[in-house]
């Protein structure tokens, strides 16, 4: 044993390991060097727009136009670039797609990691991981054909006035989206809880609905956290059930009947077609852009804190 331990390296093995470890670094910062490229883009033209645009115009005002005449002399010459209904929007949508998927999502992972069968399970799990499979367009056709017109319906039958294009019915449409991102993802983590833990529970006599609630679930939530974070991110991120469902209004309003905007569409409504990219209206986008960055990533330090605090809380 101890002469093998000694054996002399050959050169070919010192140069193989050499490479090895030179693109195991060269992956690990692939990703930090494209982070930073793509920051920098984003913040080189978000600066550009900044020096047009008031920062405190942009970030409190309450109304986006960002309509730009071509001449002076035209009509609308002065566009308007306040942030905060596409904000309203996003959080808006957002905020009715989460309370679909998340109570969805973590009851189906709950059941298939702690009642359902073998049998079921392996019925189940595919099923629900299908949803992930549909192309976004799809589910913006879902959202059009079936669930604003069945909207728009039952508002008239209650006397609500429901646009046909709301808010309402693309959170729903994106809430059914991106269950598979709560439910696949808290079930592996909920499964991969030590069993030592639930013996331990029912050693205490502690019935299988209390041990799921007091044990299993706290144990688990730093995971579940992570997946409520990445299926935020995915609704955010999401465009084109917005476009087709809640359409491109951007309307100062919290009321989940009207039809609403979000930030990823404007975005992308700025950059279709010809546009000049020194003009206020193509630039708004990248500050757009800068904005969200900051939002999401105040959401994942957040998200960090609270994983922190529980995993020291019960590991």
């Amino acid at each position: 044993m101890t002469s093998l331990r000694h054996k002399a390296i050959s050169p070919v093995q010192q140069i193989t390991e050499a490479l090895v470890r030179l693109l195991l670094w060269l992956a690990a910062a692939a990703s930090i060097v494209a982070t930073l490229a793509i920051v920098f883009s984003v913040l080189f033209e978000a600066l550009r727009f900044f020096k047009i645009i008031p920062v405190s115009h942009f970030l409190f005002g309450l109304h986006w136009s960002p309509q730009m005449a071509m001449r002076a002399d035209q009509a609308g010459s002065s566009g308007s670039f306040g942030v905060i209904p596409l904000f309203l929007g996003t959080i808006l949508i957002t905020l009715i797609a989460m309370l679909v998927a998340i109570p969805i999502g973590l009851f189906s992972a709950i059941y298939m990691s702690e009642y359902a069968n073998r049998s079921a399970r392996n019925i189940l799990k595919p099923a629900l991981e299908i949803l992930a499979g549909i192309p976004t367009v799809v589910y913006g056709y879902f959202a059009i054909i079936l669930i604003a017109p069945a909207l728009h319906s039952m508002g008239l039958f209650l006397g609500l006035d429901i646009a046909s294009e709301s808010a309402l019915a693309a959170g729903l449409v994106m809430g059914v989206m991106i269950i598979p991102f709560v439910s696949s993802l808290s079930d592996d983590i909920i499964t991969a809880v030590p069993r030592s833990l639930r013996d331990g529970s029912y050693a205490l006599g502690i019935t299988q609905s209390e041990t799921i609630k007091q044990v299993v679930l706290p144990a688990a939530l730093p995971g579940i956290m992570g997946a409520v974070l990445l299926a935020i991110s995915r609704a955010i991120g999401e465009t084109m059930i917005v476009v087709m469902a809640a359409g491109m209004s951007a309307n100062l309003t919290f009321n989940p009947l009207q039809s609403v905007t979000t930030v990823t569409v404007q975005i992308v409504s700025l950059l279709v077609g010809d546009q000049e990219f020194d003009s206020p209206k193509t630039l708004a986008a990248f500050a757009l852009g800068l904005t969200l960055f900051c939002v999401t990533l105040a959401l994942n330090v957040v998200a960090l804190i609270v994983v922190r605090k529980y995993k020291e809380r019960y590991e």
